[in-house]
């Protein structure tokens, strides 16, 4: 049994097109490099170092400057101590209203004033602007200077100005030490992203970006092990382009620099439009989908890879409805409003009612992650 689902896993026919096989891959000429599905385990520990890492910048450097930016973290209200009601808090943290009236007549306490534990209780649980901060400044740290190595690297790459190239003699085509670092640096931040999601800040896009990660992560894992990296570094060099504008935007709005956050949110609008609603689906998703098709013809791992090609691009549309409904009320109103994707707690009572108590020109809080994201966002999202 297992040895029948090993060969049906690791099928030729699956991987490569007609008349290549895995050794073909095994023993390039000398002097050239061909992908090996064993060289992504370095990106496994490489993913853990990238955590740790993380968490030292985000101590050593991100932190002083929220700092000298004199943003603090600010301790949130304690709830009065009940067992009764944080036993259910962990079962549930929004109960419902036949659960309020149960606990109103079992602690003799106004359904008002349970709602307002809760409501304490959440808000104990949400992360300080100054967590939000450094999150997103090791984000915008990471995106910058993968894109300056992608983009410099790319730069003298003949694919990058003729996409067919990326089809010309495939699979047998070399991997420079470039291109390998690139993706398992790639490959080791999402990991990262992927388990740390679950201790970042939670966001009501959880699942949506679980499904990003999943799928980017399998993309590159896919692309690599068929050789179809020169495609695939188009690919994760055009996400991260838009990422950059994402996260210096939230950094400003963090800081309350309310026209600089406009502004980069409106360019981050823009670039995010062209480079995966553009150049995306139009260049790459093309090339992909019909130059390979005339070039290399299909096969069953090219039909996987275009299907996840097309789960990020739904994912696209889906966020720049969101990101362009933010970006009009920019524009319109002149500042930055609350986010689609930000978390339940900003739309309590208490958050929306100190809102309004805010001046025109200050931004309401974020809420992140990878992503790809909002302003009300903190480090996934991506």
């Amino acid at each position: 049994m297992t040895s029948v689902a090993s060969a049906w896993i690791w099928s030729e026919r699956f991987w490569f097109p007609e008349n290549v096989t895995w050794a073909d891959l095994e023993q390039p000429p000398p002097g050239v490099s061909y992908p090996q599905l064993g060289h992504l385990l370095f990106a496994l520990p490489l993913a853990v170092g990238v955590f740790l890492l993380r968490l030292l910048y985000e101590r050593l450097v991100a932190r002083p400057c929220a700092l000298l930016l004199h943003i603090q973290a600010a301790e949130p209200r304690q709830a009065q101590p009940n067992d009764v009601l944080e036993k259910v808090y962990r079962s549930k943290t929004c109960p419902d209203s036949k659960q309020l009236e149960g606990l109103s007549k079992q602690l003799d306490w106004e359904v008002r004033k349970i709602q307002r534990w809760f409501r304490i209780r959440r808000n104990q649980d949400r992360p300080s602007m100054q967590k939000k901060f450094c999150e997103s400044m090791w984000r915008f740290t990471f995106y910058l200077g993968i894109f300056i190595y992608a983009i410099s690297d790319l730069w003298v790459s003949p694919w990058l100005w003729d996409v067919r190239q990326c089809w010309h003699k495939y699979p047998f085509q070399h991997v420079s030490q470039g291109q390998f670092n690139y993706y398992i640096a790639e490959l080791a931040f999402y990991c990262s992203l992927m388990f740390s999601q679950f201790i970042d800040i939670k966001r009501k896009d959880f699942i949506i970006m679980l499904v990003h990660h999943l799928a980017t992560i399998l993309l590159i894992t896919f692309s690599y092990t068929n050789n179809m990296i020169r495609a695939g570094t188009l690919v994760m060099c055009l996400h991260d382009a838009s990422d950059i504008f994402l996260e210096a935007a939230k950094l400003a709005n963090y800081a309350k620099y309310q026209r600089l956050c406009d502004g980069l949110f409106v360019v981050f609008s823009l670039s995010f439009f062209f480079t995966r609603l553009v150049f995306f689906p139009f260049w790459v998703i093309y090339t992909v989908l019909f130059d390979s098709w005339e070039i290399i013809g299909p096969y069953r791992a090219w039909w996987l890879l275009n299907g996840l090609l097309l789960v990020l691009q739904t994912l696209h549309i889906i966020w720049f409805y969101l990101i362009a409904r933010i970006a009009i009320k920019a524009i319109f109103k002149g500042k930055v409003s609350k986010d689609e994707r930000s978390d339940v707690e900003s739309s309590s009572d208490e958050d929306v009612s100190s809102t309004t108590k805010k001046t025109s020109n200050q931004t309401l809080k974020p809420k992140d992650v990878n992503q790809v994201a909002n302003l009300n966002g903190d480090a996934h999202d991506h």
